[in-house]
């Protein structure tokens, strides 16, 4: 095989060459609205992230700004000769074979423009109005879509390669590995929410454009009630003819894809969308839990956020409180150490959190009533901070308690193996590191909440500013 003079010369970082623009039409042709880089690309050029080949490589990935047809553009000014076994990465085929764009988005860039410039102006997201929300930045609309519309699958395999792009571990809906097919046999259990921001027509205030801003995928799995006490079957009972409706089964919702694109991040477009996906679940009454997948730590930081305020609306959780009457006994069953908190699975069924996020949130609650004297915080300004007394001390330790108690349930396998002095250690590290955590995420939500929230009775809401959405959310993780 022929040697390779200067390799490295040759390689080109996928993350830096790929550019993705939102384009819109305008009088003097198409108008670039944001240019900006994938965060991942390894799932599509291997784990090193580079394309082999080219210099000076760009990769133009150019996005309609409203129905976010795609058109793909490749240039350069040298490609390497093949040696051998030895050829550049064929970057079109990759894309196509792998299904990751459409066969559309590699059609002449004059085909494109040219649609462009015929796009109807009446044009609107796919779906039905969801919620339309008046932001400090403009007026955004939230869609609400199944995929069983075959403009929102058309939609969704537009989108598709932003799932790699900034989900760590993120896959298509439907993707088979093995021959990678797309299978969407059970369209009808995804639900697509759809963020735009919506604009005023330049030269015709009587029309609106749409940007796209984000999107959330979410799915629906059954969810089994076993009848309590067991029903004993009847003589005559038979299966289900096989025609029921699936939505109108009781389900588990788990919201699977969450991005917000990277040119509308740090604005508060990620709460919104996280709150009005949830409050509708919540309101729901097929879903009786409503899951995340997989999330990453900035979307978890989102979910908190909101989560903790949304349980602070419900007056159950609001009053839950240390029983600071409780003598904690040195040996035997721990008490209950939560006034009401015999309530809590019944407000947990209420809300619709799952179990572990419930018990996270429950345990953030309680961390911000402590006394300042014992209360953790990000500040590092010691000097106002009160001595802590024997009750405040006493309430430390009935919070650090509780947190121990989830912490050695939910590590049960792992810290019984250990010696009983090894296990308190791991406690004891573990607790520092969650009182920080959580001390990180209270102060977000105390910013979140010094903002002014109201809701007009004409149904927009308008939301002053909120916490970042981060930048994205990862497409499958810990059932919190």
């Amino acid at each position: 095989m022929d040697t390779i003079p200067n390799a490295e010369d040759w390689l080109a970082n996928a993350n830096d060459a790929i550019k993705i623009s939102l384009v819109s039409p305008s009088e003097t042709g198409l108008q670039n609205i944001a240019t900006f880089n994938p965060k991942f690309t390894y799932s599509i050029f291997g784990d090193e992230e580079q394309i082999f080949g080219y210099k000076d490589l760009n990769i133009s990935l150019r996005y309609r700004a409203n129905d976010m047809r795609p058109h793909l553009n490749i240039t350069y000014k040298h490609k390497f000769k093949s040696a051998g076994d030895v050829e550049p990465t064929d970057i079109a085929g990759i894309l196509k074979e792998g299904n990751h764009l459409p066969k559309i988005a590699f059609v002449k860039g004059s085909d494109f423009e040219h649609s462009s410039e015929q796009m109807s102006k009446n044009w609107t997201p796919p779906g039905v109005l969801h919620s339309t929300i008046d932001a400090p930045d403009g007026q955004y609309e939230i869609w609400r879509a199944s995929l069983t519309d075959p403009a929102v699958k058309q939609l969704n395999t537009r989108l598709q390669i932003l799932v790699p792009f900034y989900i760590e571990g993120g896959s298509y809906i439907g993707h088979d590995p093995e021959s990678d097919n797309i299978d969407l046999s059970d369209a009808d259990r995804w639900t697509f929410f759809f963020l735009y921001q919506k604009q005023k027509t330049t030269g015709d205030p009587t029309k609106s454009s749409y940007t796209f801003v984000g999107y959330s995928s979410i799915y629906r799995f059954f969810y089994f009630q076993p009848p309590t006490p067991p029903a004993s079957p009847k003589d005559d009972w038979e299966l289900p003819a096989g025609d029921l409706d699936l939505a109108e089964l009781p389900c588990r919702t788990r919201l699977s894809q969450f991005i917000i694109l990277p040119p509308f991040q740090g604005k508060g477009h990620g709460v919104r969308l996280y709150k009005a996906i949830f409050e509708h679940y919540h309101k729901h009454p097929q879903t009786h839990e409503f899951t995340v997948e997989d999330p990453n730590e900035a979307f978890d930081d989102l979910r908190d956020i909101c989560d903790l305020e949304f349980l602070r609306t419900l007056p159950e959780f609001n009053n839950l409180r240390l029983d600071t009457n409780i003598t904690i006994p040195k040996s035997g069953p721990v008490p209950q150490l939560i006034v009401g908190g015999k309530n809590l699975e019944s407000i947990r069924l209420e809300a619709k959190i799952a179990p572990r996020q419930f018990s996270r949130v429950l345990e953030m609650h309680l961390m911000s009533k402590l006394p300042s004297s014992v209360r953790p915080s990000m500040s590092f300004d010691d000097d106002d901070v009160p001595a802590p007394t024997k009750a405040d001390k006493h309430q430390e330790r009935l919070f650090q308690l509780i947190v121990k108690q989830r912490l050695y349930r939910h590590n049960k396998d792992v810290l019984s193996q250990i010696e009983p002095a090894e296990r308190i250690e791991h406690l004891e590290k573990t607790m520092g590191s969650v009182e920080l955590e959580y001390a990180r995420i209270l102060a977000a939500a105390d910013r979140v909440a010094s903002y002014t929230v109201s809701k007009p009775a004409n149904g927009k809401r308008r939301l002053e500013e909120e916490a970042s959405a981060g930048p994205s959310k990862k497409a499958r993780v810990e059932d919190a």
